[in-house]
Order: structure tokens, then sequence, then C-alpha cells
């Protein structure tokens, strides 16, 4: 046969299945593809402080005036948002068990920031609402590049 061609040949049974056991063992551990994930989401995160928006590409919810007033009197940056020491962004950091990977900040205004809320009646500004500013998720690009991630690591399993 002259020119390009294809050949497909069955080799039975035996060789599929020692191709999916051994895409099976490599899924059984994915500890390194999540470290992985990890150093990857990380900076990219911590960016999200820079830019000053949702993992989406949503600009934050504006300052309040009256956080403003409280920045000002501080002496802190009015033109940051979840920004006036930089703790919520430094103290991102990952976790990694056999088959999860967690992202989050140990911060206790962190869940406040991602999801919003009212501020407790003891708090520095009592009953007040603060908007959503999400910092944590994917955005459409990294979810991409996390699934690209995963299936190399899986086919490293393969023969």
């Amino acid at each position: 046969m002259a020119g390009s061609y294809i050949k497909v040949e069955y080799r039975g049974e035996k060789g599929i299945a020692k191709a999916l056991n051994r895409l099976l063992k490599q899924g059984q551990n994915l500890a390194p593809v999540l470290g992985d994930i990890g150093e990857y989401l990380l900076p990219s995160t911590q960016q999200r402080f820079v830019d000053m928006q949702a993992p989406d590409g949503t600009p934050w919810e504006p300052l309040s005036g009256t956080t403003l007033e409280i920045k000002a009197a501080k002496g802190a940056r009015l033109d940051r948002i979840l920004t006036d020491s930089g703790t919520l962004a430094d103290t991102l950091h990952y976790q990694i068990s056999s088959d999860t990977l967690s992202l989050g900040s140990n911060q206790e205004y962190a869940a406040m920031q991602q999801l919003g809320g009212i501020t407790a009646p003891n708090s520095m500004i009592p009953g007040v609402e603060i908007p959503a500013r999400e910092f944590l998720g994917m955005a459409p690009f990294e979810k991409n590049e996390v699934e690209a991630m995963v299936a190399n690591y899986l086919v490293k399993g393969l023969p």
C-alpha cells in the first residue's frame, strides 16, 4: 500500500484489561498531581488580590464609605480592596489528602470576605452587610489547565 495509512489491530482482552488496571492503579494515588495543582492555583489565587476580581473576572464590589473612613484613619491605602496588611492573601495555603486538595486561608474573616454576610453585633462595624468578594475558585482557563494536568498524570500510568 502506497502513501500513508492507519493500521488498527485488536490484541485481545488481556491488553485492554492490563491498560485499564494500570490506569486504575495510577488513579489510586492522586497526591502527586494534587500537589502540582495546588502549586499552580496558589499564585493565581493570590493574584486576585492584586487584580481585585473574582475567579470569573468579575470586579469586586467597591469599598463602602464606612470602610474607606476606617482605612483612612489607619493610614491604609484606599485604592485596595481586601488588602490592608496583605494577611489574607499571605495566609492562603493548600492541603492535600490522598484524593482531595483544599485551598484557603485560616483567617477568621476569610469566609465573610468570600461569601459575604452581616457583621456580628460585637464587631468593629456591627450589623453591616459585607458583600461577597470571591477570591477562591477556579477561572475557566484554570479549570482547563487542571483537567489537562489530571489527564497527563493518569496517562503516565498507561503502557
